[in-house]
């Protein structure tokens, strides 16, 4: 987007909560395999397993957020080959809720 004042960027956050853990050693699978899947994609880790609360709604066990530089960029990464082989195990190791969501503008 260009405004009067100059570009502007949409960014994109990939937002996991584990809801409740089932396979724990599926789970430490996932977390072997899934550092790869970051490898060729402009990711920042924005949280990541830190202090967190659930005031309203189910509660969670773990929360992570993480920034892409679009929201094609981040539907791109969950999408590709390399994730969807990890997050296989993510799938058999706990319930978890995965949301994709476009950010607010910022300056480019």
């Amino acid at each position: 987007m260009t405004t009067a004042g100059g570009d502007w960027t949409m960014v994109a956050y990939v937002i996991f909560t584990r809801e409740k853990t089932r396979n724990p050693a599926q789970l430490e699978v996932y977390k072997e395999k899934v550092p790869a899947a970051f490898a060729g994609h402009a990711v920042t880790f924005r949280a990541r397993h830190c202090r967190f609360e659930v005031p309203e709604g189910p509660a969670a066990e773990d929360v992570l957020m993480l920034e892409f530089p679009s929201f094609e960029a981040a539907k791109e990464w969950y999408a590709g080959p390399a994730y969807q082989d990890a997050s296989s195990h993510r799938f058999q190791g706990a319930d978890y809720r995965c949301i994709i969501v476009e950010g607010l503008e910022q300056p480019a």
